[in-house]
């Protein structure tokens, strides 16, 4: 797919609103999706939302402790941010834009940015749209979370006014399909789309007393609703990932401020910790040999807890560390492309600060470092 010329805001990069370089940007944080990701060039990207745009670091090489950043791209009256990629390495940027009429009535939509390659501008913010002509329906209408499958293809999810879910999905030649109403009923933000090595897609979606859920049967295929969850997330804490072939896991917070572990159509399973109302961070990776899981959450008292078991033996128990490092929102994790675990965290000022995981056996993480 050929680049698209980024928009003049995004191409000033590190040059903050109003042309204040080093300006301090009060973090806000990803909605939904990760936000720690590696290119296809071994790089990672480190994303981070703040007032009036994100910004972004970007490593200087593979493995290297040398980062640049942060660079910031403006997305005017752009909020509750979701971030995902393709099997092609892109990131999508997802987010709500709400804006005020002359005559004072706010219009919402739903809007799209591309990162195609490491280091490279933003696209332009391309709109997606409403469903709704109604203005009150149309005010209502939700906080994205996306995914794209196997193909690129590009999944919006929106909670609704009504409290349904609505999917817009990216067609042939990069030309957008309607909008589609998936249905449900009580669903609250923080909708946790998953995805699996065939590109097939599953959505969890927190509701009031319940959560929700909608599985495709075949990759590209319709969304069809399952079995309701009798369990009821945190909203914006759920974070899905590929356990098993062709089987999904969704992991959360409860109430009670514990983590849960969840596949469809088995008993949870509670894995103690306590946590905050952040999304959780999952990867999937190999640790001495094993085929393994990995979650990290900002624990009740602001720190990063950390966690790796052996895929879906979370039944045997669930040994939780304390990193010792305190972040704004919930933690970026990745694989780097030496196959370390790599841990990003938030501080209160805005700076980024990575780990990455030791040689030896187990997960252990080596030292912190600020960018």
């Amino acid at each position: 797919m050929p680049m698209r010329s980024a928009s003049a805001a995004s191409a000033r990069g590190a040059q903050a609103p109003e042309g204040r370089p080093g300006e301090y940007l009060e973090p806000v944080g990803v909605e939904t999706g990760r936000w720690l990701f590696l290119g296809m060039d071994g790089r990672l990207t480190a994303y981070l939302p703040v007032a009036g745009g994100v910004q972004r670091w970007t490593q200087d090489r593979p493995g290297a402790t040398r980062w640049t950043g942060p660079e910031f791209f403006a997305a005017p009256h752009v909020r509750f941010m979701s971030l995902t990629q393709g099997a092609d390495g892109y990131v999508h940027l997802l987010g709500r834009r709400a804006r005020r009429r002359a005559d004072g009535t706010a219009t919402v939509d739903i809007v799209h940015a591309i990162q195609y390659q490491t280091g490279r501008p933003l696209s332009e913010w391309r709109g997606l749209g409403n469903p709704y002509k109604d203005p009150e329906a149309a005010r209502k209408f939700g906080r994205p979370s996306g995914v794209a499958d196997a193909s690129g293809t590009v999944h919006v999810f929106v909670r609704n006014g009504a409290g349904g879910v609505h999917l817009r999905r990216e067609g042939v030649g990069g030309k957008w399909q309607p909008w589609e109403d998936l249905g449900g009923e009580q669903a609250v933000h923080g909708l946790a789309p998953a995805v699996t090595a065939s590109g097939r897609i599953e959505l969890l979606a927190p509701a009031r007393g319940s959560a929700l859920h909608w599985y495709q049967a075949e990759a590209g295929g319709q969304l069809l609703r399952g079995q309701d969850i009798p369990q009821v997330p945190v909203a914006g804490s759920a974070v899905g990932l590929e356990t098993a072939r062709e089987r999904v896991s969704f992991y959360w917070s409860d109430p009670a401020g514990g983590i849960v572990a969840q596949r469809p159509g088995n008993w949870p399973v509670a894995l103690g910790s306590a946590t905050d109302d952040t999304q959780l961070a999952a990867v999937r990776t190999f640790i001495d040999g094993y085929d393994c899981t990995v979650l990290a959450h900002r624990g009740a008292t602001g720190a990063i807890m950390l966690s790796a078991f052996v895929n879906e033996s979370e039944a045997n128990g669930v040994w939780w560390s304390d990193t010792g490092r305190r972040c704004v929102g919930g933690p970026g994790l990745a694989v780097d492309a030496y196959g370390r675990v790599t841990l990003a965290a938030v501080d209160e000022s805005g700076a980024l600060w990575i780990s990455h995981q030791t040689e030896g056996q187990g997960l252990a993480l080596g030292d912190w470092y600020r960018i």
